[in-house]
């Protein structure tokens, strides 16, 4: 029986496997299905992990060290799916797998992750790095002094258009409706920051670009007009698909608590509702969705899983 097994191979789950091993437990398993390293090996360059100081750092070349720095502490990694994760009578955790096997565990460290939806315009995965972007915080230094576009109508894209205008000259903030999902408050912020452009009743079409990256976008209308605004960044932030797949059970409910945008519910501790049962990173609820959180959450939850299998199985 594992002492943990962690679901995930990003900074969340990686993390995790790094602490509860050479935090004491001895059989700890990660699955991931897939090459280690999460969302954030998409990124062309890495600048705000701290420490991460080298010039023009890939979020590939950021990963690289995370797994064998964590497997130099016994963790193992295992390429496998894991389709659902449910807990029996004794508190035992089983791991269901895709080819049909299962494991035992003790507890469980979850973080499986979200991903930003595509709009699905033409040439959004085609520049997607190279001038497409799902994270202001990221990605938005790099047009310090220049114009870009951000696609959406909600709290998100109405709020990562007002942190752009600080460092952009001009930001497009371009939604299909003529009305905002957002809070009043964040309304009436965007409508008063003089250098965000609404462009309303307009959907992006296409990202235009070159060998060196994004160069425009062509916005098409419902009138069926179009415009064309040059910028060499586009903002994605129409929502995110929550990785929560492996929670749901065969009666259709989720093992633990979740949010109505179905993300984790979890205390300070990345407790879930489920006792031996914690979630971090991406999917979690209120997670801000940065790689030095998602490392944070994931030895939080590495130390508490440490804490509840001393507590309840020796």
């Amino acid at each position: 029986m594992l002492d943990c097994a962690i679901i995930g191979g990003g900074p969340a789950g990686l993390t995790a496997g790094l602490y509860t091993t050479r935090g004491g437990l001895d059989n700890v398993v990660m699955f991931e299905k897939g090459m280690p390293g999460g969302q954030i090996t998409m990124s062309s360059e890495i600048e705000n992990y701290p420490g991460a100081t080298a010039h023009n750092l890939s979020g590939m070349d950021f990963m690289t060290p995370w797994p064998e720095q964590c497997q130099r502490f016994g963790l193992k990694h295992e390429m496998s799916e894991v389709t659902r994760i449910s807990r029996n009578e004794d508190g035992i955790f089983i791991i269901l797998k895709s080819d049909g096997s299962t494991d035992l565990a003790k507890s469980v460290i979850v973080g499986t992750g979200s991903a930003p939806k595509r709009a699905g315009f033409i040439g959004e995965d085609k520049y997607f790095g190279r001038g497409v972007s799902t994270c202001a915080t990221c990605d938005g230094f790099f047009y310090k002094g220049k114009e870009v576009a951000v696609i959406g109508g909600g709290d998100t894209a109405l709020e990562e258009a007002l942190y752009l205008a600080k460092i952009c000259t001009k930001v497009y903030l371009i939604h299909r409706r003529d009305a905002f999902r957002a809070a009043p408050n964040t309304i009436a912020r965007v409508k008063a920051t003089t250098n965000i452009e609404l462009v309303l009743n307009g959907s992006p079409e296409e990202v235009l670009g070159d060998a060196m990256g994004v160069t425009g976008v062509r916005v098409v209308f419902q009138d069926s007009s179009t415009r064309q605004i040059d910028v060499p960044g586009v903002f994605v932030f129409i929502g995110n698909n929550v990785n929560n797949q492996v929670l749901i059970q065969e009666d259709g409910t989720f093992l633990c608590d979740m949010t109505e945008s179905g993300e984790v519910k979890v205390d300070l501790s990345m407790k879930t509702s489920v006792s031996g049962l914690f979630a971090a990173g991406d999917m979690r609820e209120s997670a801000p969705k940065q790689v030095v959180c998602a490392a944070g959450d994931g030895a939080v939850a590495a130390l508490q899983a440490i804490s509840y299998v001393d507590e309840h199985f020796h």
